[in-house]
């Protein structure tokens, strides 16, 4: 057992490195995002250390040599944590503790504690509970032999029973199904208000992106919402939806999703698929990259595998490259490619090139959208339900003898209530609409 630091904890990162070809220089981006998520998790880093891995060592996966010089270098530094950049088995997680006399966590760790300090909703925690426990389960060890039991006297059951390691499984995957059941509920209920979105015709637009991107002050700059937003690594981890208003193909709703990272956990892909699925079900993806990073195509192509892998790699993308404020003499602009996915430049937090991402949306989704004004008779409160369900109306005013209702919603959506029996009124409306021309056509 290691007690925390009540001073804070001061960590030594190691960073592995694949065996050297070809004498290149070995690439220090691993490591420095690696301090970053060390530095978002809360800790000081004291010291850092490569380790070029040729052959795994089973025990320790380090070379014995390594695991020397990180002990020297924690003794020296005062460093009273190890995390080391690369998925360990609880075997060399152990073997290092009793080795370097401190505590050990590995990447996979290290997010899972990231995760587990920023999640706010009670579907975040759930989510994040649950991958911790599937962490966890791979991870138990005899620890507990000394409390065995029996498990009674008759004939066959004699012997040392049930022990603590067979409870604390038991226990564990009784909580895992408890989750489950929980998350399956939330899932239901997110599932409604995407078939609600969907009656609507609502275009959904989702960002995604590599963590830190700025896809949480994008979010905001298009919607209003006050996500919280920082220069840090899974700064919101809960996903958000809004609609944002104003375009001139008619409203549409925006998802804000975790951040994804280079070797992200399976545990957490898994469990955040409520999160993930926005993107997924999404019929625009607005891919956000930081501009400013000189790796940003290696970036791209790290959220295109995690999308592939979720199910949403076919899905159209609009890629915005934020933060060129960071970028000498960049102006904001768009790039339409004769291959390859449109490009707005912009900067989220100043909000130069925010009006050309907005054209750029409504351009995509131009559809044609009724917009006016219908009475409704006393009598026709049933059709006036409907329009609300639908999220049609926009406005209301009580007459002596009904309703003025305000409408904005796409026309073929109207058309189909239209054929309803008391929709008459509407009916009407598109008839004079159409002769009219009273509607508008957006984009």
């Amino acid at each position: 057992m290691f007690e925390r630091s009540k001073r804070g904890e001061h960590a030594l990162l190691i960073q592995p490195l694949p065996p050297a070809r070809g004498g290149g220089s070995p690439d220090d981006d691993p490591l420095e995002e690696f301090a970053e998520l060390a530095r978002s998790a809360g800790a000081t880093i004291a010291a850092t250390l490569t380790a070029r891995i040729d052959r795994p060592n089973p025990g320790y996966y380090l070379g014995s040599g390594k695991v020397e010089e990180a002990k020297m270098l924690c003794d020296t530094t005062g460093a009273d944590l190890v995390l080391v950049n690369h998925q360990l088995s609880p075997v060399q997680v152990r073997n290092l503790e009793r080795a370097l006399q401190r505590r050990v966590i590995d990447r996979t760790g290290l997010i899972l504690d990231i995760f587990a300090l920023r999640a706010r909703s009670h579907e975040g925690k759930l989510q994040v509970e649950l991958a911790q426990l599937k962490h966890l389960a791979t991870r138990l060890v005899r620890g507990w032999t000394h409390l065995e039991r029996q498990r009674g006297g008759a004939i066959g059951l004699r012997g040392p029973g049930e022990t603590q390691l067979e409870m604390d499984r038991r226990l564990l995957q009784r909580r895992v199904e408890s989750l489950q059941r929980q998350l399956d509920k939330v899932e239901v209920q997110r599932a409604q208000m995407r078939r609600a979105r969907l009656r609507n015709e609502v275009p959904r637009v989702a960002l995604v992106g590599y963590t830190n991107a700025g896809k949480s002050t994008l979010f905001n700059a298009l919607t209003g919402a006050g996500v919280y937003a920082a220069d840090q690594l899974f700064a919101t981890l809960d996903p958000t939806v809004r609609r944002v208003e104003g375009l001139d193909c008619g409203p549409l709703v925006l998802s804000d999703t975790v951040g994804f990272v280079r070797d992200l956990p399976h545990e957490l892909v898994a469990a955040f698929r409520s999160t993930l699925s926005e993107a997924r079900d999404a019929d625009l993806l607005l891919h956000v990259i930081d501009a400013a990073d000189p790796l940003r195509d290696e970036r791209i192509a790290q959220v295109d595998a995690v999308l592939e892998e979720i199910g949403a790699g076919e899905l159209p993308q609009l890629l915005v490259y934020n933060k060129i404020d960071r970028i000498e003499g960049a102006a904001p602009r768009r790039d339409h490619p004769g291959q390859g996915h449109e490009r707005v430049w912009l900067s989220a937090m100043s909000g130069q090139g925010l009006e050309l991402l907005r054209q750029a949306l409504a351009e995509r989704f131009a559809v044609v959208r009724l917009r006016a004004g219908l009475h409704l008779p006393g009598s026709a409160g049933r059709l006036r339900a409907r329009l609300y369900e639908l999220g049609a109306v926009r406005g209301e005013r009580v007459e002596d003898d009904g309703w003025r209702l305000d409408l904005d919603m796409p026309r073929s959506t109207a058309e189909q209530l239209a054929v309803l029996p008391e929709a008459a009124p509407l009916k009407a409306l598109l008839l004079a609409a159409h002769g009219g021309g009273s509607y508008n056509r957006g984009g």
